[in-house]
Formats: structure tokens, C-alpha cells, sequence
């Protein structure tokens, strides 16, 4: 019986370091890190405009005013497959 609890513990140890020894990012990742966070939340913003039934046009104002200086592209990725 006090075995599994031995190994539970072990295991709980064990993923406990694993986790604090995230390797450090430099400042390039984080930016970057930062950036693709902005855009998800801009993107994020452009869908429940369009779920919203707003004009494509207003959504797509904007989407491109979130994403200015965040994307490449003049559509900032609404505009993809259509």
C-alpha cells in the first residue's frame, strides 16, 4: 500500500522540477510571443464582429487598426480563401 503512494509522490516531485526548469527566452521570443498574442486577440475581435452581422468592410477597418504594426499583409489575414 505505501508503495503507489511512494511513486505518486516521486512522479509529483519529479514533474514539479520539470516545470521550473523552463528554459529562459530571450527578448526576440517574448516580442514574438507578444505579438502572436495581439493578433489571436485582434482576430478574435474581427469574428465576433462578423458573427455580430456588421459589415465586412467596418470588421475589416477594424481588424487592420489592431493589427498595424502586429501583421504582414494589407488584410491582416481576414481575407484568405474567399
Amino acid at each position: 500500500m505505501k508503495a503507489p503512494i511512494l511513486l505518486l509522490l516521486i512522479a509529483l516531485s519529479g514533474g514539479a522540477v520539470l516545470a521550473q526548469s523552463k528554459p529562459a527566452l530571450d527578448a526576440h521570443v517574448r516580442k514574438d510571443i507578444e505579438r502572436h498574442r495581439a493578433m489571436a486577440k485582434a482576430h478574435e475581435e474581427a469574428a465576433r464582429c462578423l458573427e455580430s452581422g456588421q459589415p465586412e468592410a467596418q470588421c475589416l477597418m477594424t481588424l487592420q487598426t489592431a493589427c498595424k504594426g502586429l501583421a504582414i499583409g494589407k488584410y491582416c489575414g481576414l481575407k484568405h480563401e474567399h
